[in-house]
């Protein structure tokens, strides 16, 4: 008995993968560098009317900046990334006070308050046991 083997499906199949490589990542560049012209026009537009609770020299700075990250391809919307530098931000703390931290930017507790009103405020309740006290006469 004898079998005939295409020669042709294993550069099918390769060229399938490439493909399908290809096109993902395509789509996480375009998820990468979101931010485009009409992001810039909008904000730009924020700058101008006085909506974006910046002054407006440092607003139109900033979204000049972002469009020029953006087509450099360093401004993403990576939030692993984003959740990773949340937690490293909390380094900077003394160790005792670094788990609550990372605690309430990943989410646990209460949030309030908002960007527009001047800032977001987390907080998380930790209940410590008070030292023991010597009995009173001892």
């Amino acid at each position: 008995m004898s079998t005939v083997r295409n020669s042709r499906s294993p550069f099918l199949a390769l060229a399938a993968a490439c493909a399908m490589f290809c096109a993902t990542a395509g789509a996480a560049d375009v998820h990468k560098n979101s931010y485009n012209d009409s992001d810039y026009q909008r904000q730009r537009a924020a700058c101008l009317n006085g909506s974006s609770n910046e002054d407006r020299t440092t607003c139109l700075k900033e979204a000049g900046a972002a469009r020029e990250e953006a087509r450099r391809g360093n401004l993403t919307d990576d939030k692993a990334a984003e959740q990773r530098n949340a937690v490293a931000r909390c380094n900077a703390l003394p160790e005792a006070d670094r788990v609550d931290c990372v605690r309430r930017v990943q989410g646990d507790g209460n949030v309030s308050g908002s960007v527009d009103a001047g800032g977001i405020y987390r907080e998380t309740v930790t209940t410590v046991p008070a030292a023991p006290q010597p009995a009173p006469g001892q």
